[in-house]
């Protein structure tokens, strides 16, 4: 089987190499924090004290971290991946960074007749624990195929979207939608809790109903239940956004919604709700009505 580096083990990443771990896959893992490495290590990983020592000798090389800042010391550090990796290796990076960083790290990896495939995902904590995440795959296909069963492992759909960089803009495009479907729902809530009518009798509703979404399956009870336990953060939905703003800047796309979206998100941000999940963002809604969804007035 491939020998896998694995880097960033944050909410997605600590998950993700567990499975390849279950899979009897050979895997050293890397974070910035070693702590986080010290479950996975329980579970059978070698841990390694830079990204350059978990890239040396692997066939595979995965990289799951917050944002460009991180990802490209990761790639371009003086321990970075780029100082170790080898002619022939696979690098897959499933962050959600800038599609220019994606094309800029893809050209660097191919100079050293390495591979790399730009690889993000949607399903959040819960598919990255069940191992049914969705990849939406930039890259070559050939290389893509040789990786289908580490990707396989790992999620329940691969989805090959075009060349290096096409990976990162499907994500941003998606998370645009993402953001959006969540403000709505709080949005609505809100509309509704304000005169009277019980939340658990709208989120049936919705569900039933042409407003139904994944937004609603998936944040809809956690809104109810005030539980913003993070499984994906605030913070990173602004982060997506932001992207998808200076993406559609630089291709002159008009994009009324997402700047809307961006600057509540931002609103959850400054009022303290980053790391809690994305769907905290409910409570600038419950602010300006005075009263949480579920009814209760703020104190």
């Amino acid at each position: 089987m491939k020998k896998i580096g694995f880097i960033g083990l944050g909410t997605m990443g600590a998950p993700m190499a567990s499975n390849l771990l279950k899979k009897g896959y050979e895997v050293t893992v890397y974070n910035r924090t070693p702590s986080k490495c010290e479950p996975l290590v329980a579970e059978g990983a070698a841990a390694a004290a830079t990204p350059r020592e978990a890239a040396a000798g692997r066939d595979v090389v995965i990289t799951m971290v917050s944002n460009d800042d991180s990802i490209r010391e990761v790639f371009y550090g003086e321990d970075g991946i780029l100082r170790s990796l080898e002619a022939g290796v696979t690098v897959i990076d499933s962050s959600t960074i800038s599609p220019g960083l994606v094309k800029e790290i893809a050209a660097s990896v191919g100079e050293l007749g390495a591979y790399f495939l730009d690889a993000p995902v949607t399903g959040s904590k819960p598919a990255a624990i069940d191992g049914t995440l969705v990849f939406m795959v930039g890259g070559e296909a050939s290389v893509l195929q040789n990786v289908t069963d580490v990707l396989d492992t790992l999620g329940k759909k691969i989805i090959h979207m075009g060349p290096n960089g096409s990976g990162s803009v499907a994500k941003l495009a998606h998370n645009t939608m993402v953001g959006i479907n969540n403000l709505a729902l709080a949005e609505g809530f809100a509309i509704a809790a304000k005169s009277g009518i019980p939340a658990d009798s709208f989120l049936e509703l919705v569900q039933l109903g042409s407003a139904g979404s994944k937004a609603a399956d998936l944040k809809g009870r956690k809104i109810i239940e005030a539980d913003f336990s993070n499984q994906f953060s605030l913070a990173l939905m602004l982060k997506d956004l932001k992207l998808a703003s200076s993406l559609t800047d630089v291709s002159g796309i008009p994009a009324p919604m997402l700047n809307m979206a961006k600057s509540l998100f931002q609103a959850g941000a400054t009022q303290g709700y980053g790391d809690e999940d994305l769907s905290a963002v409910v409570k600038c809604y419950e602010a300006w009505i005075g009263q949480t969804i579920g009814g209760k007035p703020l104190d």
